[in-house]
């Protein structure tokens, strides 16, 4: 039986499963000999030098929160890696604590305070990827813990306002989480059913006029229009911020920055943005219409896991500390095809930028290009007939040569 001390603590924005990987690694450590301590809130207060947020951790503590959504140890974006004296500290004060092993729970930038510590001491440390933006660098066929339950309850929401839609003849402009990859907003459109799906990742070139976005929405709305129907949901990965020209979108500057040096998208309103842009548009051709906008992601994050992220995310605990016990150390676990696979962290590390590397949506998937047959755009097949293009000039209350003109590039 090993022995020695091994802590536990979340990073980043929550998911849910957090709780299960708590709970089963807590379980699976104290049977295998280990004291187990829970850190509160991420790094903060191990850049601080306060032991006091350590609490130890029982099985009888942990038993059933895997069937919950939120931390029980709460999470902060501290970032320990920006400074030298940060990450003494963190170092130190783990050392303070006894601690030999260390768990942690979080996305990308946890990551990498992880295997700075597993570099700059002799704890052994291990992470479990967390994120509902399924955008680390796992082989395509795993989801990131938190993924599957965000997208199901993502989809609810979606279908609800679908059905609002229809119901009140307007579209809903709707935005998902999803920092640097659009893999949520494109499950959630995907499974309900939205009129169209707009991610990053589908744009080559590293901006995107703001005025190209709207671009495809407004065709979207005049085709269906022209199917005599009035109403719809948009659903747009909120990546799409970072692709937009800064220039004209000069308030960026304004919008605060976390503890990573990101823009807090959730103070960048797209969904208005895009709304207003439309109604100003449509008004001009004289198309009555109503749109409302709907941001999602703060609903997603602390929602009661789906059973399947909480069978996954026990498996990922249990894993994380066998992974300690045979050894090892400076890794990420995953499971694949039902085993155990240690990914070092140099080996999903981008050499240039010093990150862990990005998993976006593949474009040539055949994922993505069956979501894409059944949204609702304006291409080049709709030009290519005259009744088409007749029936959609007066949808959008312009003559042919005008719609033509304007949306077939």
């Amino acid at each position: 039986m090993t022995s020695g001390k091994l802590a536990i603590l979340v990073g980043g924005g929550p998911a849910p499963g957090i709780n299960s990987v708590i709970s089963a690694a807590t379980i699976k450590a104290i049977n295998e000999g280990f004291d187990v301590v829970g850190i509160q809130d991420g790094f903060k207060w191990l850049v601080r030098r306060d032991t006091s947020y350590a609490r130890p951790l029982g099985i009888d503590d942990v038993s059933r929160i895997h069937l919950r959504g939120g931390s029980v140890l709460g999470t902060a974006r501290e970032n320990p890696t920006k400074s030298e004296e940060s990450m003494k500290a963190v170092v130190e004060t783990l050392t303070t604590l006894g601690v030999t092993h260390l768990v942690t729970i979080g996305g990308d930038d946890t990551a990498l305070s992880s295997s700075t510590v597993a570099s700059r001491s002799n704890i052994h440390t291990v992470h479990v990827p967390k994120t509902i933006d399924n955008d680390l660098p796992l082989p395509a066929h795993i989801p990131t813990f938190g993924f599957q339950t965000a997208r199901h309850v993502g989809v609810e929401l979606v279908q609800n306002l679908m059905q609002d839609a229809r119901s009140t003849h307007r579209w809903y402009i709707v935005v998902a989480m999803g920092r640097q990859a659009g893999h949520l907003a494109l499950g959630i459109g995907k499974a309900a059913g939205a009129s169209l799906t707009l991610i990053r990742e589908e744009f080559e070139h590293e901006t995107v006029p703001f005025a190209h976005i709207c671009d495809i929405i407004e065709g979207a709305i005049i085709k269906r229009r022209a199917m005599k129907k009035n109403y719809g949901v948009a659903v747009l990965a909120e990546g799409l911020i970072e692709k937009l020209d800064p220039n004209e979108l000069k308030e960026l500057q304004d919008v605060e920055l976390d503890e990573h040096g990101h823009i807090r998208f959730a103070e960048v309103d797209l969904a208005r943005k895009v709304k207003v842009e439309l109604q100003g548009r449509l008004r001009k051709i004289s198309i009555p219409i109503s749109i409302s906008n709907k941001n999602i992601g703060y609903e997603l994050r602390c929602t009661d896991p789906i059973p399947f992220d909480m069978a996954y995310c026990r498996e990922l605990g249990n894993s994380a500390v066998r992974f300690l016990i045979d050894g090892g150390s400076g890794a990420m676990v995953s499971i694949q095809n039902g085993r155990l696979v240690p990914l070092l962290f140099e080996d999903i590390r981008d050499q240039d930028t010093g990150r862990t590397r990005v998993r976006n949506v593949d474009i040539t998937s055949e994922s993505y290009r069956v979501a894409r047959d059944y949204m609702l755009r304006l291409d080049y097949n709709d030009f290519t007939d005259v009744n088409v293009v007749e029936k959609l000039a007066q949808a959008a209350n312009l003559t042919v040569d005008q719609l033509k003109e304007r949306f077939n590039k």
